[in-house]
């Protein structure tokens, strides 16, 4: 039989400064005090709880159930039982009696320190995997376990840390978390499950109290107004995309088409609000099939407090955002689009976050995560902080936060948001806001070795996944390998193509001819990279207009106009991108808190379904035919035919595949019709038309590019031969050599 022996009803000097800490969640070091503990009053141990809401505690045994007595209240929320015929520590149970009546029977979390504490093998390229909030099972023996939730927080400069949720009515008093050398703050507290809602409530050196946090590591958050993490269990989705992960490979010399998109707005319900994970999975992966495109980018859906931010402004970087559903939905959207032929590429942001309270800023009083330098580590035009790239520990987490899409979500490929801004210490500063680096330059060191080393990390683990740069100024070698003093991404944004070819096509079309140059400028850089020729969701807000309203002319010409600047697109080396609604050329610049023009394209014979039309013929023309594709990366797969016609305002050229076939693309930028337009041409024979945007079932007038195109022995433009072809109104003509 157990004799349970109350303390004395004076509290030692130890007690009486471990309580006050307790009290006050101070405590660092619960382990050492709380639990079964050796009886510093006598011979065998002391039981300590710490439970300030209880009125009565009672103790029993595991696994029998036996009542070992009632632990006796020695302070303001502690209580105490001593055991003096027991050595050896053993496992119980305790039944906290709380007002109104109510009890509850735990297992006491602080009988489980050596197993919380135990640390092995760290893998600090995926901190996922130990950081944050994991569901687990502890083993007592064999056959005796308890489920709970093992949770880790990096706080290297707090003075406490406690989790607080809505198991402890978020009173930070009752859970205190342990400390240890590497900053890491641990807790297993048995039997929570999934859903549950957690925040850390931080006490910083000096013991001040801080906004309760949420997890960075979270797997899962809630929305506004609460915003606390929530408990997933990762291992219950189960993957159907195996044929799909073996089969990706790398695409530089495949064809990517990318469907860029805004889950909120693409399609909403007729209550106007957005559609979720499976919804979008059940509507936007047959859509995207149809029209052609190979690959779904998401604009961030890395959790964001602020919807208004698109998801620029993250905060939850292993979450996606519960707006849409749980991560296990969003896995749901991503193994469809797999099992669909369809691949997905994330928009991913490590150059910023948002300084919300409950966020990463001053995560425990100190700048941990933020350069502490405001030159440095706040962005002025964003008003966000500016991660600390020189840090090892936000090095690893931004690595790990990259990693974790790749593994945990089958993500294939990430497109870096803002890389421009983590290049350069003097982005957008003026003089005097900035402070060179130690070579006297502008360039970020730190920022430059992140990003090489986060580029060596993806291609080294998942060699067939792809990183995408947005970078827009002329930084060399961003889609180079490292080992040639390269950044190592994959691909870069072409930016400049878009903005000289964008600022061509806005002028009006007798005044092109001045500005020839803007429209085949690309050409001498195209190979200085591995371009991704992009219209994306930056050229269609902010007051720019649509990518339709910013063509000149009357509405047909407008509408000609898309469709030869589209064929452009397709045709140019590099790999596509386009936002939603550019594919049937919507009139409304984009509003994320509406769907897309829908009607626009209700009547097939409208201008706009003709413009779905024409984006449904070039992503078939761009997949089946090899010398649009083959050689991307080359400049054998390239060459000008007509360069120089400004005053005409006719461009040519030919694309060419690995065996040297060529397809022609022949662009009309005037209203003018052509007769009998003579191109030299590299293949004698006939010519069949691939593409011509004029063709009436695109919304043209019918201007047939003539038929039986058929080579002369009449030397022109550099070649032994050429054709006469009549050059429709405002458009593009594909040919291809009969074979």
């Amino acid at each position: 039989m157990t004799i349970a022996v109350q303390p004395s009803s004076v509290m030692s000097g130890f007690e009486y400064d471990r309580e006050q800490e307790l009290l006050h969640a101070h405590c660092a070091i619960p382990f050492s005090f709380l639990g079964l503990q050796d009886n510093p009053a006598g011979r065998g141990l002391i039981l300590r709880a710490w439970r300030p809401d209880a009125l009565r505690i009672d103790v029993s045994e595991y696994p029998s159930g036996k009542l070992l007595g009632s632990m006796v209240k020695a302070g303001s929320g502690l209580f105490e039982l001593s055991f003096p015929r027991r050595r050896k520590r053993f496992n119980y149970q305790l039944t906290v009696f709380t007002e109104g009546g109510q009890s509850h029977r735990i297992f006491d979390p602080y009988q489980f320190g050596e197993y919380v504490m135990r640390e092995e093998g760290m893998d600090y390229d995926a901190l996922y995997r130990h950081q944050g909030a994991h569901l687990l099972q502890h083993s007592f023996n064999t056959r005796r376990h308890v489920r709970g939730v093992l949770f880790r927080v990096y706080a290297p400069n707090a003075r406490s840390v406690s989790l607080v949720g809505d198991f402890n009515q978020w009173d930070g008093r009752i859970h205190p978390m342990a400390s240890a050398d590497d900053g890491i703050w641990r807790l297993f507290v048995p039997e929570l499950d999934e859903g549950t809602l957690y925040k850390y409530e931080i006490h910083d050196a000096r013991g001040n109290s801080l906004p309760l946090k949420a997890d960075p590591f979270g797997r899962y958050a809630e929305q506004w107004p609460g915003l606390a993490s929530i408990v997933h269990d990762e291992k219950t989705y189960r993957w159907k995309d195996e044929s799909w992960l073996e089969s990706r490979g790398q695409l530089y010399d495949k064809p990517m088409s990318v469907y860029e998109v805004h889950p909120g707005s693409w399609q909403r319900t007729s209550d106007n609000e957005p559609l979720d994970y499976k919804t979008l999975a059940k509507k936007l992966i047959p859509y995207v099939k149809k029209m052609g495109f190979t690959h779904i980018e998401l604009m961030p859906v890395s959790e964001h407090p602020l919807y208004e931010s698109w998801g620029y402004q993250t905060i939850g970087m292993f979450a996606p955002t519960s707006r849409y559903g749980s991560p296990d939905d969003f896995k749901y959207f991503v193994d469809r689009c797999h099992q669909a032929g369809i691949g997905v590429i994330l928009d991913w942001v490590p150059a910023h976050f948002p300084n919300d309270e409950h966020g990463l800023a001053k995560f425990d009083g100190t700048s941990i995560y933020e350069h502490p330098d405001p030159k440095r580590g706040w962005h002025p035009d964003w008003k966000t902080c500016i991660y600390d790239f020189g840090r090892p520990w936000v090095q690893d987490f931004l690595i790990s936060s990259a990693l974790y899409w790749l593994d945990e979500f089958h993500i294939d490929g990430l497109r870096v948001d803002a890389v421009a801004s983590m290049l350069y210490l003097d982005y957008s500063r003026n003089e005097g806001e900035w402070e060179p680096n130690v070579h006297g330059g502008n360039e970020n060191l730190e920022a430059i070795a992140f990003l090489r080393r986060l580029n060596e990390t993806i291609y080294q683990r998942f060699p067939t996944a792809m990183t995408i740069a947005e970078e827009s100024t002329s930084f060399p070698g961003v889609s180079r390998p490292v080992h040639d003093n390269g950044l190592g991404f994959g691909y870069k944004w072409n930016m400049g193509w878009m903005h000289d070819s964008l600022e061509y096509m806005k002028e009006e079309t007798v005044h092109r001819k001045h500005h020839h140059g803007k429209i085949t400028f690309s050409t001498v850089y195209a190979w200085s990279e591995n371009f991704v020729l992009s219209l994306s969701h930056d050229e269609v807000v902010y007051g720019k207009g649509t990518l339709l309203t910013r063509m000149p002319g009357d509405e047909w010409q407008k509408f000609a106009n898309l469709r030869t600047y589209l064929t452009f697109m397709f045709t140019h080396p590099g790999k596509k991108l386009l936002f939603m609604g550019g594919e049937f050329g919507t009139w409304n610049e984009w509003n994320h808190h509406k769907s897309l023009d829908w009607p626009l394209i209700d009547d097939s014979d409208s201008l706009n379904a003709g413009i779905q039309k024409l984006t449904r013929k070039l992503n078939k023309l761009y997949q089946t035919q090899t010398e649009l594709y083959e050689l991307d990366c080359s400049e054998a797969g390239f060459q000008w035919l007509v360069s120089d016609d400004q005053d005409q305002s006719v461009l040519a050229y030919a694309r060419f595949d690995k065996e040297q076939r060529p397809v022609i693309t022949v662009l009309n930028m005037t209203p003018a019709v052509r007769h009998e337009y003579l191109l030299g041409v590299p293949v004698k024979g006939k010519y069949k038309v691939l593409l011509n945007t004029d063709a009436k079932e695109l919304g043209g007038s019918g201007v047939s590019p003539g038929r039986g195109i058929s080579s002369l022995n009449e030397a022109h433009h550099g070649f032994a031969q050429s054709i006469k072809v009549d050059l429709p109104p405002l458009a593009a003509v594909i040919l291809k050599p009969e074979e």
